[in-house]
């Protein structure tokens, strides 16, 4: 007799780790099919985000044109390399210790460097290329950090060295890249330009 209710209760134990496990499987599996984004879904979340992140190039020409000073450029480059020439305006808050070495380690450094940057200002950064990932690293770790800064969609190697490829062709013989350009320790304050034509488009489809 005791023998006949142990057995019926293994049973009962095992039918019910067969059947929780079944249930969980199931339920798991309609979980993940319930949160599986579409393709739709997954370019949306890109172009959000490029646009959250990425800022134009033009944007910033015009904006020091204007003489606005609603944002912080950040140049990331080694400080020898940013005391040579940078953009004007820029701050310089280097990872890299010198043009050969990189100061990804130096996180204390970087992110209290940000952090004591003004609040009321849109921070965006810029390293030396398009294809750079030092912005990007930089990025994740200060977002690490609850710091959230943009990107300049493009780096210190195009604005000083390929101006025409992202100006626009009727802009090419009216502006001068040395004109956005200085060397030295401090930021320098960039120029003002009342007839300047950068970016003249407004609204959504603007700089």
């Amino acid at each position: 007799m005791e023998d006949t209710k142990m057995k019926r209760a293994y049973k009962i134990i095992i039918l019910s780790l067969i059947f929780g496990f079944i249930g969980g499987a199931i339920g798991t599996s309609f979980m993940f099919q319930f949160n599986e984004k579409t393709n739709s879904e997954y370019v949306k979340d890109f172009y959000y985000a490029e646009g959250a992140v990425g800022v134009s190039p033009h944007h910033i020409r015009k904006a020091m044109d204007k003489g606005d000073t609603s944002f912080i450029l950040v140049d990331l480059r080694s400080d020898e390399e940013y005391e040579e020439e940078h953009v004007t305006g820029a701050l310089n808050i280097p990872a890299y210790k010198d043009p050969d070495t990189s100061a990804y380690g130096d996180v204390e450094r970087i992110v209290s460097s940000f952090e004591a940057l003004p609040k009321d200002k849109e921070v965006i950064m810029y390293c030396y290329s398009i294809p750079c990932m030092t912005g990007r690293k930089i990025g994740k770790m200060l977002a690490e950090h609850g710091i959230y800064v943009k990107h300049l969609n493009v780096g210190w190697n195009e604005w000083r060295y390929a101006w025409n490829t992202w100006n626009h062709p009727h802009e090419w013989n009216v502006t001068d890249v040395m004109d956005y350009v200085i060397s030295g320790t401090e930021p320098g304050t960039p120029k003002t330009n009342a007839e300047s034509k950068a970016c003249p488009i407004e609204g959504t489809f603007g700089c």
